[in-house]
């Protein structure tokens, strides 16, 4: 698995819009935040609200050449996801996972852009960054702690322990110990990718997933879709990061998200770990997918190995 080149200060990197619309008015935030890191930002047109087609950003074509482009684009250092939402997972029949193969970059996003991780992780061969994104979450000032996870994974190193912020501790769902590579992100776009060939790949590997806005009997069924696809069977850990507004549909008769893991994950007998500060959340990690990771429960310790 290839780490693509850190970015450094005054790199360009394409902000381009895979899924749905940016906001008209985060665009220019969104901009000069990239800018107040250090960074020249690159607007591809796939970001710009006048180009919106339905619930999209874009058609699936001009959302696929942006991401083509960036990519094939030699003065291009980074690629960032400005937003998720819907409709990453079109473009992969449009892409040439091929060419982009050939050129690595540093490419970072999460949620609908899970989809996008998957297929450059496992046909592209590189690793590729699960972080907050610029008219998501950084278009405004966040938290200290997000930040520095942030500049971490777009500057390097990526190496070394995965810590939630002071205060936020990590669950034992199961003991044990695991390495593997980092895969996974969202749980809908992870099912999503089932019986498609992008498929998400869990074998020796450490599966990390969250999600937001779905009623607990969803995640109930994604999770046993998952399940019964061989999934937790197939990886060497799990680990479970935020779940943010995964209410009950019936309060008073569910079963809790604890429960839900301890019925459909802990069965297949590999370490989990929940409780890790990550998704549609903040504060926020970023995680280095495709990348050499260990993870152990009773020191409830995630490290991101250096081979």
């Amino acid at each position: 698995m290839i780490t693509p080149n850190p970015l450094y200060p005054g790199a360009k990197v394409a902000l381009v819009c895979a899924s749905s619309a940016v906001p008209e008015e985060r665009l220019a935030p969104a901009v000069e935040a990239v800018r107040a890191l250090g960074l020249q930002p690159v607007v591809y047109p796939s970001c710009y609200y006048e180009n919106r087609h339905g619930y999209f950003a874009a058609d699936d074509a001009q959302r696929a050449g942006d991401l083509q482009s960036a990519f094939a684009d030699d003065t291009i250092a980074g690629v960032l996801a400005i937003r998720g939402g819907y409709g990453a997972h079109r473009l992969l029949p449009l892409l040439d996972l091929d060419a982009i193969a050939r050129t690595p970059k540093l490419f970072c996003g999460y949620s609908d852009v899970t989809a996008l991780h998957t297929a450059f992780n496992q046909c592209c061969g590189f690793v590729t960054f699960h972080t907050p994104m610029p008219s998501t979450e950084y278009y405004q000032p966040v938290d200290g702690y997000t930040a520095a996870c942030l500049r971490r994974a777009l500057f390097g190193p990526v190496d070394g322990p995965l810590e939630n912020p002071e205060g936020m501790a990590m669950t034992a769902l199961q003991s044990g110990s695991a390495a593997g590579l980092l895969c996974g992100g969202n749980l809908s776009l992870l099912c999503a990718s089932l019986g498609t060939p992008w498929e998400i790949d869990t074998r020796g590997k450490l599966l990390f997933l969250e999600d937001i806005g779905e009623q607990t009997y969803r995640v109930d069924a994604m999770l046993t879709q998952l399940r019964n696809a061989g999934k937790f069977d197939d990886c060497a850990g799990v680990l479970l990061g935020a779940w943010t507004d995964c209410v009950p549909e019936y309060p008073e008769r569910t079963l809790t998200l604890p429960e839900i893991f301890s019925e459909l994950i802990v069965p297949a007998g590999k370490p989990v770990l929940s409780g890790l500060a990550c998704g549609h959340t903040l504060p926020t990690m970023s995680l280095p997918l495709g990348a050499r990771a260990a993870m152990d429960t009773e020191l409830r310790r995630v490290e991101v190995l250096s081979r």
